[in-house]
């Protein structure tokens, strides 16, 4: 009996560890800096964000994805390191197939009717200073690390 009793805790400790690896790979934390999102979220707010194939974007939520590289909107094609790289935090204003908004068909030298491509989304900021698809142009879906579930602070 005391073997089975250590069996079904040992089980249970695994089940548990196995629950916090995929919160940890599901759920991140990260923190607002700057005031492109401002009124909505303020610099020192902390959000959780939900990633993997649940947190697929959609027309606006807020996205927090890696900061564009000049010169190259691509991806590595490999998943980036969560500390060291630089995140940014943006609504989607528009989805592939979707309409170019009028505000961002310059930045993304668009032509009136055109619309988004596939692999890629317009995303704004809430503030009137954001540096957003309107000065860089379409962020590439790659780029999303998941999408904004709740302020925490």
């Amino acid at each position: 009996m005391q073997h089975f009793v250590i069996s079904l805790l040992s089980l249970a400790a695994g089940a548990a560890v196995a629950g916090v690896v995929t919160a940890r790979r599901r759920f991140v934390v990260v923190r607002v800096a700057g005031t492109s999102m401002v009124p909505t979220y303020q610099p020192g707010d902390r959000v959780l964000i939900r990633r993997g194939a649940r947190a697929v974007p959609r027309r606006g939520q807020v996205v927090v994805f890696r900061r564009l590289q000049p010169g190259g909107p691509g991806s590595s094609g490999r998943a980036p390191a969560l500390r060291g790289t630089e995140w940014l935090i943006k609504r989607v204003a528009a989805m592939p197939g979707d309409r170019v908004p009028d505000q961002v068909a310059p930045g993304v030298h668009a032509a009136p009717g055109d619309v988004v491509p596939a692999g890629r989304l317009v995303v704004l900021g809430d503030g009137p200073t954001s540096r957003d698809s309107r000065h860089w142009g379409y962020l590439p879906v790659s780029e999303v690390l998941g999408v904004v579930i709740r302020r925490l602070s």
